[in-house]
């Protein structure tokens, strides 16, 4: 077993899965990776279990009982993480938003000082592609709002391209984490901060996805809005 692991979220992500398994193994890094798959009715499980035979003690799958959202998703995840003795444990998309190339760089940096590094879409201009001026625009001053209300130096604190050390996760009491979406980035990001981690941003390129269906939708950015506000009024139960 390795000592870094990749969690990657699916729900219907039969298009993605084969090719991003691929893509993040072919950069020849010594990591493993866990699929968090809620029963996608298209197959996606099915596919990582035919790649296992491939990738051998590197794949691993765990399949929850229905679609309970990507926050939880992602604490089962580190669960299974710190249970097994990981250091380095990254978040990461099916879809090709996150591009594999930047997980060399952001493994190096957990490797100094840093205890969480963010695949950072804004701390060098605005660095998204195909995606629409109005989303753009939302994720931007979704950030901004954030980085006024908390005091948080992050620019892209909804990023999901996300590694940390286990210590970090160590800190955190993953069974209080409130929320499932925009905001469970941010929550994690801040509760982090706030215990005096170090947070660094690496910048990437973010690539809309072209193959299967977003998970977005209006809820999630609602929860990001007020999430932000009661992270902040409740801030002391955090530290």
């Amino acid at each position: 077993m390795e000592n870094t692991l990749i969690i990657i979220p699916t729900y219907n992500e039969i298009e993605n899965i084969k090719s991003i398994i691929e893509e993040v193994f072919n950069k020849d890094l010594p990591l493993d990776v866990l699929i968090v798959d809620d029963m996608s009715p298209d197959g996606t499980a099915d596919c990582v279990l035919e790649m296992m035979h491939v990738f051998s003690k590197r794949l691993f799958l765990e399949t929850r009982s229905d679609k309970k959202g990507l926050g939880t998703a992602y604490v089962h995840g580190f669960k299974w993480a710190l249970r097994r003795n990981y250091q380095y444990i990254f978040e990461m998309d099916a879809d090709f938003s996150h591009n594999p190339k930047e997980l060399g760089p952001m493994l190096d940096l957990l490797k100094t000082d840093v205890d969480l590094v963010v695949g950072s879409r804004y701390v060098k201009g605005v660095n998204v592609v195909n995606w629409p001026l109005s989303r753009i625009l939302l994720s931007y001053f979704a950030s901004l709002y954030v980085r006024i209300l908390t005091g948080m130096p992050v620019k892209d604190a909804t990023a999901g391209f996300v590694g940390y050390r286990r210590a970090v996760l160590e800190s955190l009491d993953l069974n209080e984490i409130k929320f499932i979406g925009y905001a469970f980035q941010i929550e994690l990001k801040y509760k982090a901060w706030l215990k005096k981690f170090k947070l660094v941003e690496h910048p990437i390129v973010f690539l809309n996805r072209t193959k299967g269906k977003s998970k977005m939708n209006g809820g999630i950015i609602w929860e990001a809005l007020f999430g932000v506000l009661f992270l902040r009024l409740f801030k002391r139960r955090f530290r």
